[in-house]
């Protein structure tokens, strides 16, 4: 007797954004071992080609860059993604920047793109493939988040409103989508071993350019991988990955009063 694999773990399509370095780039390699096809996006094209250099030349991979402030040029981007394999199957919203500067020091300017690349833009590609999923009557939307989506943090205000927002919105997508049915996983790293904070804006759009100690310290890019691939293939609704950063989440489900006290001390990098 043949024991056929699982519908979910057959090979799918993946559209990851976000790819050409960190979170992005380890699923990618997380998804080609399962013998998945990938397209990968990002803005740099040279670092999406050296991935997919990277990657088994038996695991389909297409290349499409774009920036994601480009939000009217989606639904031909879309177009675009779906004609490389006929199909998506899961879409990876991953791509983002963080925040490192005081509220009263940060322009108005910043907080826009902030809200833009880590609020609108997933929202809106989201959106401009979700008749696609809900044509075929199956799909799967992954937004990476942060625990920042589940409490504010010095120096990230911004950041912190645009991944609550995303909680907000990808929850009530869930609900309206449960007939479809398209599921939907929201991803909540904690510090992760990557160039965030390097590539992070400050107060007036400058790079913030170091390596902050909580990122050194973090876990790698490839365990924050293999979470979201084991999240995606179980359906989770939402999942937490990181190391003590995680507590606060839970004292201020649990413990008000000490997630307050705690959260004051915590050193703002």
């Amino acid at each position: 007797m043949i024991n056929l694999p699982a519908m979910d773990q057959l090979p799918k399509v993946y559209w990851i954004t976000g790819a050409s370095s960190g979170i992005g780039e380890a699923l990618a390699k997380q998804l080609a071992k399962r013998g998945n096809s990938l397209i990968i996006s990002g803005r740099n094209l040279e670092s999406l080609a050296q991935l997919k250099a990277q990657i088994s030349p038996e695991i389909q991979v297409e290349i499409l860059p774009f920036e994601l402030t480009e939000i009217d040029q989606f639904p031909s981007i879309v177009q675009r993604a779906i004609g490389f394999f006929g199909k998506i199957d899961v879409l990876v919203n991953n791509a983002g920047v963080s925040q490192r500067s005081p509220a009263m020091e940060t322009s108005t300017e910043v907080e826009r793109k902030l809200m833009e690349i880590n609020y609108f833009a997933p929202v809106a590609l989201t959106k401009a493939l979700l008749p696609h999923f809900v044509a075929r009557k199956n799909g799967h939307i992954v937004v990476v988040s942060s625990i920042a989506g589940k409490f504010g943090f010095s120096l990230r205000s911004t950041y912190a409103a645009a991944k609550h927002a995303l909680h907000g919105y990808f929850e009530a997508l869930r609900l309206e989508l449960k007939d479809v049915p398209v599921y939907v996983t929201l991803i909540c790293p904690g510090r992760v071993l990557t160039k965030i904070s390097l590539n992070a804006v400050k107060g007036d759009g400058s790079a913030h350019n170091q390596l902050d100690d909580g990122q050194r310290n973090g876990i790698t890019a490839e365990h924050c991988a293999r979470v979201i691939d084991n999240a995606i293939q179980n359906k989770k609704y939402e999942v937490l990955t990181g190391k003590m950063e995680l507590l606060p989440v839970y004292l201020r489900r649990y413990c008000p009063p000490v997630f307050y006290w705690l959260i004051k001390k915590v050193k703002a990098t």
